[in-house]
């Protein structure tokens, strides 16, 4: 049985910029698109809070998180809203794109994994509830926006929430100060993450052609 972790005034505060974050690349998509707001805002809830959601309905664990804390639809919502209004003076969209969205997977991770061990899962489960909860949200605001995932074309992804999610989990099992290391974790997450983008980081692609013998 996992030790639970006390309560985590650093994860919590993360996990309300994580929410932001997710929010406003949903926001950013979604004018690639050129929805309309009430799109806008909706994609946003969807994007920041799909991931917990998915996990939340596969652990059976209830209420979902949203229902459970209905300002997260508020703060989701205005956060989409406020990045329309902000766009058109944000230059390099691109790189804020990125970045927020490595804040919302690597956040999203140790949340995923917290739920996962309060209810008592082993630690195979704890890493892939984790990773749900990164990857789901963004894969779900790019099929929206009948985007590739970035989970399946871009650099290590997958694959830092997974690392994220093992290291994460080390700081509870060897009862270390539990909020130095959600701030560790998060640091070497968001870290990963960002030279996997800028170096181009990448697994062995499987490459097939139907001719190949």
């Amino acid at each position: 049985m996992w030790a639970l972790p006390p309560s985590d005034t650093v994860l919590h505060l993360l996990s309300y910029v994580a929410l932001t974050a997710q929010a406003m690349t949903a926001a950013l998509a979604a004018g690639r698109r050129s929805m309309d707001w009430a799109g806008v805002c909706m994609l946003g809830c969807i994007t920041a809070l799909g991931g917990g959601t998915i996990r939340d309905v596969l652990l059976g664990h209830y209420p979902l998180v949203w229902v459970k804390n209905p300002s997260y639809l508020a703060l989701t919502a205005i956060a989409a809203f406020v990045t329309i209004l902000i766009a058109r003076h944000v230059h390099r969209l691109n790189v804020a794109f990125l970045v927020l969205d490595a804040i919302g997977l690597v956040v999203f991770t140790m949340a995923g994994c917290d739920v996962a061990r309060q209810v008592g899962a082993p630690l195979p489960i704890v890493i892939v509830a984790g990773m749900i909860t990164g990857c789901a949200g963004g894969v779900l605001r790019d099929i929206l926006c009948n985007d590739v995932p970035l989970l399946f074309r871009s650099e290590l992804y997958a694959s830092v929430s997974v690392v994220t999610g093992l290291f994460y989990v080390t700081g509870s099992a060897l009862q270390l100060d539990h909020e130095l290391w959600t701030g560790l974790t998060f640091a070497l997450g968001l870290t990963l993450r960002l030279l996997a983008i800028r170096y181009k980081w990448e697994m062995p692609k499987f490459v097939f052609g139907g001719n190949q013998r």
